[in-house]
């Protein structure tokens, strides 16, 4: 349940979006996304994701708002290491079978009082990018995580994220995925975005909590992808979770919302990079 998406500026955005359609067809070497261009090669040794589009988020956790923004996802399907070591499919949908590793990358926003006058008082959270690894297990209608991911310039600490997915094809071309989720966070994590310290408790209407680690987040998350050809497609997701334990009974939440909802909706290729 990734709680927030990278979000470019506007002109990176367009820039993005411009460049991802063919090259004119008075170029005589094929686009850099062109069929047999750079990042469409025919036996590529990466094969990703990339997601451009709009997206509707809680702008922090705990906020009762709403905001809407554009949004950039990706996600690896597969890689060919040195020795001939493969992780991951090839395929335009990129599902795998049986047990594999998983890469597992979620962006946090920053939360500044700045931008939201509710939060007076209290400390600024730089953005957080956070990467790590997982576990997962997947067959044709199914499958099974469990992430482990560090947080770098904002939280600085670990969290777990455990999932499961049922996976169905309603129509041709069409793949739903549907499951739930679950976030556990370290004392750091949980402290950082739900705790208050004392000299916040003074400066803000917010009382004095401590947050522990534990249990953050229980979720669902539904996904509906549709393929136009091998490699561009759309694809929409609703991800919606409730602030359980110490994450619910802050004052931030307690004063907000309980809940965390993020709707992303976009276009998708299929990029390929032969090294």
């Amino acid at each position: 349940m990734p709680s927030k998406f990278f979000k470019p500026s506007i002109l990176s955005y367009l820039c993005l979006l411009g460049a991802a359609f063919p090259a004119s067809a008075q170029n005589t070497q094929p686009g850099i996304f062109d069929e047999n261009g750079f990042l469409d090669a025919p036996q590529p040794d990466i094969v990703m994701q990339i997601r451009y589009g709009a997206q509707v988020q809680s702008p922090y956790f705990g906020s009762d708002d709403l905001e809407v923004g554009p949004d950039i996802g990706f996600r690896f399907d597969y890689v060919r290491f040195p020795g001939g070591f493969e992780y991951g499919s090839g395929q335009s949908v990129g599902f795998r079978r049986g047990w594999g590793l998983r890469g597992s990358i979620r962006y946090i926003g920053e939360r500044s009082s700045e931008d939201y006058s509710e939060l007076t008082g209290l400390d600024t959270i730089d953005r957080t990018f956070e990467f790590g690894l997982g576990i997962g297990y997947e067959q044709e209608t199914y499958r099974a995580f469990a992430d482990v991911r560090y947080g770098f310039f904002g939280h600085e600490s670990f969290v777990a994220e455990l999932g499961a997915d049922l996976i169905t094809t309603p129509a041709k071309d069409w793949t739903l995925t549907f499951g739930p989720r679950i976030l556990v966070g370290s004392d750091k994590y949980m402290d950082t975005y739900f705790g208050i310290t004392p000299d916040e408790a003074a400066a803000s209407n917010y009382s004095e909590y401590d947050a522990g680690a534990g249990l953050a987040e229980v979720g669902l998350e539904l996904t509906a992808r549709y393929q136009l050809d091998e490699l561009w497609g759309f694809e929409a997701i609703v991800a919606w979770s409730k602030f359980v334990g110490d994450a619910a009974d802050s004052p931030i939440v307690y004063g907000g919302s309980d809940e965390n909802l993020k709707i992303e909706i976009g276009v998708t290729r299929r990029i390929g990079i032969d090294f």
